[in-house]
């Protein structure tokens, strides 16, 4: 009987005990408080990680994934040409796309728009866990490159109008140099890229992250 007792009182759990416990609670909190904490803890991480699978939640969860089917065009916008700084430089009428390699050249949008295009399912696939399907239309890499007198095995930096940060260029090498579904795009689902995806020109190319699908591409440079 008194080690029945002696073991009730140890795991007393009466809400009716005015006395605090303080018993192995860091900083002496009681009881009550530690179990609201608690509770209101969980219920935190419950409403923050619901909107990935709850749609109505999504707009609050700050662990949701982005909606593929949100932004301009019907795809994603991860940066816009405002935040790249290039919204005068690629609405320009000046534009010149710059091919650096045995035999240099500099293409207006007017030549550009007169060469032989090609239009190609590919998807833009982000690091952040989307990705979403669109319809290409532009210029095949290959021709490109034997414009500028470039062997099958060249590789070749594509590069923005951006002035700056971290994916402002991107190498392409074999195979997807000579791969019929690289592009650089004027056109995504049938519409002349905007600003946000690219436009003038765009590379897309397939089994590439989208931080490697280039924007604004303003020079393409044999390495």
């Amino acid at each position: 009987g008194l080690q029945g007792t002696e073991t009730a009182s140890d795991t007393d759990t009466d809400d009716d005990d005015d006395t605090p416990d303080t018993t192995d609670r860091p900083g002496g909190v009681s009881r009550r408080v530690f179990l609201t904490a608690v509770a209101a803890g969980t219920g935190v991480v419950a409403v923050t990680t619901a909107g990935q699978t709850v749609p109505g939640l999504s707009g609050i969860s700050v662990f949701a994934q982005r909606d593929p089917g949100l932004g301009s065009q019907g795809l994603p916008v991860n940066k816009s040409a405002k935040s790249a700084g290039v919204e005068q430089t690629a609405a320009d009428p000046r534009f010149r796309l710059v091919l650096e390699g045995p035999r240099p050249a500099e293409l207006s949008l007017a030549v550009l728009l007169s060469m032989p295009r090609h239009t190609v399912s590919l998807p833009i696939s982000c690091v952040e866990g989307w990705s979403a399907d669109a319809e290409w239309t532009g210029i095949r890499m290959s021709d490109l490159l034997d414009m500028m007198g470039l062997p099958e095995d060249a590789e070749v930096s594509v590069e923005s109008l951006q002035e700056g940060g971290l994916y402002r260029a991107s190498v392409l090498s074999p195979p997807h140099t000579r791969d019929p579904l690289t592009l650089l795009a004027l056109q995504v689902n049938g519409e002349t890229l905007n600003l946000d995806h690219g436009y003038p020109l765009r590379l897309i190319a397939p089994s590439r992250p989208g931080v490697l699908q280039t924007k604004w591409v303003s020079r393409v440079r044999a390495l």
